[in-house]
């Protein structure tokens, strides 16, 4: 398989290793068309601050469980003159690639600093993909060639699903120096192609205008269907007798019918053939629009009138926020049209590069229009995350311009300090129900889901019948003795135990199928 090599990349591709670990903090809660200090716990979140941190603080809930993600990178243009700089030059990112690069970044081209900023990303994005999702990434030619080959790398050349074009502009722009770009990409990976499953594309008013003949005969509307498919067998051949004119149509050399003849007979007892206007001519299909309203299989070209371009996503955005600072945010339509392809009623749908908002906004949109209950999770890194971000989203579950409100309701965060400081010691400022459930994540990979027990306090759960315990005090040290073990209640076949010392002895421990894991020492790091 063909790889990519750029200045950087043995600095990059393991770097989602090293990225600390920091806490999501609370900001507020918005339920019920009023903001509050209380958590909503309804799924819904919106998180500002570095994506690549957010992603990280993200998986102890959140890995291999995500089912759609939809992301819309800096498409590294060189264009300069908005906010969300598509350059790469941005401060943050020089000072973050200075930092992870070092003095090779002095040399990286613009394409070099665009994927050395992706690659750490997409790996994250990776293990937070669940086996059955897929993930969806627009893009257009400046990257579009290079991203190929590193998703192929980390997705897997073989989880390569379509190469999507979006007709983004519906005239043509005369100040364009070579060609008038009318299209973008949307590539699409899925974590486990042969666990992937697509839905069926909504059909549109264009689709089924076609079906506009009735026989009044309770089947509803259809058009006429091709009943012929090529063959090169002369055997099986037979023909279809008009009953109109008593004239049997055999198909022409080459063809066949698409059925066999005992289908035939029952179909022409059915009424399902079209014998033309005046009822003399060759058998057509009736094709009924009731058989084909589950929706049709989608294509890799999104016209603008199917899905909006980029003209209609900035005059919505105006409506909802006037004087935003984005000059081509995505149609809510084209997210809607992802989602509608991908995701099912209680599925999650992550956006780590969500600007104004566009992908919050078409999950609300389609819950609302199917009784769904998706849950969207949003990252922005850039200030607007509060001015623009959050309020779009409060402004689309509240009603605006006209517009009757989803409803729904969402948390917002900021990221807090890392999990660990210098030296690898626990950084207590984190508040300990931090700390347990990243020890119990890291040994199960399964969020931790406080409940009543009759434990004691250092108890977090049993997962796969084994106990786990994190025997933690800020001033204090702590022993695993037989004092403790004395105040352990939950049975087990195995018992994981944190503390900072341990006075049991060896044979104690195997008698017992206790594990030892010493604070802060033995906690993984991820």
């Amino acid at each position: 398989m063909p790889t990519l090599h750029w200045i950087g990349k043995e600095k990059v591709i393991n770097h989602h290793m090293d990225v600390p670990y920091k806490v999501l903090e609370h900001s507020y809660g918005f339920k019920d068309a009023k903001q509050s200090a209380e958590e909503t716990k309804s799924g819904n979140k919106i998180i500002h601050g570095d994506n690549l941190d957010a992603l990280k603080a993200l998986l102890p809930e959140y890995e291999g469980s995500i089912k759609c993600i939809y992301i819309d990178p800096p498409y590294n243009t060189g264009n300069e003159n908005w906010v969300y700089n598509d350059s790469v030059n941005d401060p943050k990112i020089k000072k973050w690639l200075g930092k992870v690069v070092g003095k090779e970044a002095e040399d990286l081209t613009r394409h070099d600093k665009w994927l050395c900023m992706m690659y750490p990303r997409l790996k994250l994005l990776h293990k937070l993909l669940a086996d059955d999702g897929a993930i969806f990434i627009s893009i257009d030619d400046n990257e579009q060639g290079n991203l190929k080959l590193i998703c192929d790398e980390i997705f897997g050349s073989g989880n390569f699903i379509s190469n999507i074009i979006w007709e983004k502009n519906y005239s043509p722009r005369n100040d364009a120096k070579y060609f008038s770009a009318s299209h973008d990409f949307i590539i699409v990976y899925s974590k486990s192609k042969n666990q992937w499953q697509r839905n069926l594309s909504p059909r549109t008013d264009k689709q089924n205008k076609f079906y506009k003949y009735n026989d009044n005969d309770g089947r509803g509307l259809w058009r006429p269907d091709n009943v012929l498919v090529k063959s090169f067998s002369e055997t099986g051949v037979f023909g279809i007798k008009n009953p109109n004119n008593g004239k049997e149509y055999f198909p022409p050399k080459g063809n066949c019918y698409r059925f066999s003849e005992e289908k035939s007979i029952q179909m022409l007892s059915e009424n399902r053939f079209y014998f033309g206007k005046d009822g003399n001519g060759k058998p057509q299909l009736k094709r009924y629009l009731f058989e084909v309203n589950d929706g049709v299989v989608p294509q890799t070209i999104w016209k603008y009138d199917e899905v909006s371009h980029n003209q209609e996503g900035k005059k919505e955005l105006n409506k909802i926020i006037e004087g935003n600072v984005f000059d081509s945010p995505k149609p809510y339509q084209l997210i809607e049209r992802i989602l509608q392809i991908s995701t099912n009623s209680g599925d999650i749908i992550l956006d780590s590069f969500s600007g104004s908002g566009t992908t919050a906004h078409a999950v609300l949109n389609l819950n609302k229009r199917d009784g769904g209950n998706r849950k969207f999770i949003l990252v922005e890194m850039e200030e607007y995350a509060e001015t623009i971000t959050a309020e779009r989203v409060k402004r689309v579950i509240n009603g605006y311009a006209g517009n009757e409100g989803t409803g729904g309701s969402f948390d917002f965060y900021e990221l807090g300090p890392s999990l660990f400081i210098e030296n690898g010691i626990l950084n207590e400022e984190v508040g300990v129900d931090k700390i347990r459930n990243y020890i119990f994540y890291t040994e199960t990979t399964q969020p931790l889901i406080e409940s009543a027990h009759n434990d004691n306090e250092s108890f977090l759960g049993k997962y796969n019948e084994t106990s786990y315990y994190f025997y933690y005090k800020p001033e204090e040290i702590t022993t695993l003795d037989h004092t403790f073990l004395s105040s352990m209640k939950t049975k087990a076949e195995q018992y994981v135990i944190y503390a900072d010392n341990c006075l049991l002895t060896k044979n104690l421990m195997t008698k017992y199928h206790i594990i030892f894991k010493k604070i802060p020492r033995d906690i993984t790091r991820f």
